[in-house]
């Protein structure tokens, strides 16, 4: 999968954001889309945002908790494609 270098840093600064808490994301757990919405075929993943399918549609039902474990995945992803 090949992913802009920028984005994925950000997207990962964003995953550590939510896993350390803080009052910032007290209000609500932002959505991970960059509006790229393209489906890597060989893995599964958004181009942009590192979710899978199911996560993508989980995510406008999913409670915090719930949205902050999607981010918890993304931010392993983040590892791996930065390897």
């Amino acid at each position: 999968m090949t992913l802009n270098a920028k984005a994925m840093m950000f997207i990962a600064a964003t995953a550590r954001d939510i896993r350390a808490g803080g009052q910032k994301y007290d209000t609500g757990v932002p959505s991970p889309c960059m509006s790229v919405c393209q489906m890597d075929e060989e893995d599964g993943l958004c181009q942009g945002c590192l979710r899978t399918l199911d996560e993508i549609r989980q995510w406008g039902n999913a409670n915090d908790t719930q949205r902050r474990s999607i981010w918890q995945a993304i931010e392993a992803r983040t590892v791996q494609y930065a390897a």
